[in-house]
């Protein structure tokens, strides 16, 4: 029962850390360097892992944050482990698990000074791992799914698109949070209602 659902205990235990976290961050943000708390509109998930928070002050939420994005990473490597195996193909498989698992290794290494480049790192390894998936499923008769994986691949795209160009970047601190909320509901809905069936070639799918 724990193995069945380790993918979903670790996300819960990964959201309820970071959330501890954000009770303890000192203040600051990119629209106001002294602000006092974690403002969720103006702060990003990574103020969270510096030894200072942007106001200058100890940042007690630090160490919070760095175990649940621990948690965090762990959950999604697993999950695209485990999609690995409903996958038919043995080198697209191979690619999902690889490329998806070392992403997060990658994902991880993001609470360190080298944030940026390895958020670079884990993002084009995750994109690689999550595009294969899609493939499979738009091949698949899993029409929810389809949308599901569309919304997460474009919500991805967008959050890169702010990032990587400095545009409109003041709504990017909301766009990463829901980016990253559909795209534990694309991981969810992927573990929980797939199957090996859905994505064999020439078999009757059920439709969702």
């Amino acid at each position: 029962m724990l193995r069945k659902h380790s993918i979903l205990i670790g996300i819960i235990i990964s959201l309820l850390l970071l959330l501890v976290a954000t009770l303890y961050y000192p203040g600051g943000s990119q629209h106001d360097k002294n602000s006092i708390g974690y403002d969720w509109k103006n702060n990003y998930l990574s103020n969270l892992f510096g030894e200072k928070a942007v106001n200058g002050l100890n940042n007690g939420s630090r160490i919070w944050a760095i175990f649940g994005m621990l948690f965090l990473s762990a959950s999604f490597a697993l999950f695209f482990i485990e999609i690995s195996k409903k996958i038919p193909t043995k080198g697209a498989a191979k690619i999902v698990r690889y490329f998806g698992a070392g992403a997060m290794i990658f994902a991880f290494l993001a609470v360190t000074p080298y944030h940026d480049i390895m958020v670079t790192i884990a993002c084009t390894m995750a994109l690689v791992s999550m595009f294969y998936i899609t493939v499979f499923v738009y091949k698949s008769r899993l029409l929810l799914f389809k949308i599901i994986s569309t919304i997460c691949l474009l919500a991805f795209y967008c959050s890169e698109y702010v990032y990587y160009t400095s545009s409109y970047l003041e709504v990017l601190p909301i766009l990463q949070k829901l980016t990253l909320f559909i795209t534990i509901t694309w991981v969810l809905s992927l573990q929980y209602f797939t199957t090996i069936a859905d994505f064999q070639p020439g078999k009757n799918a059920a439709t969702q």
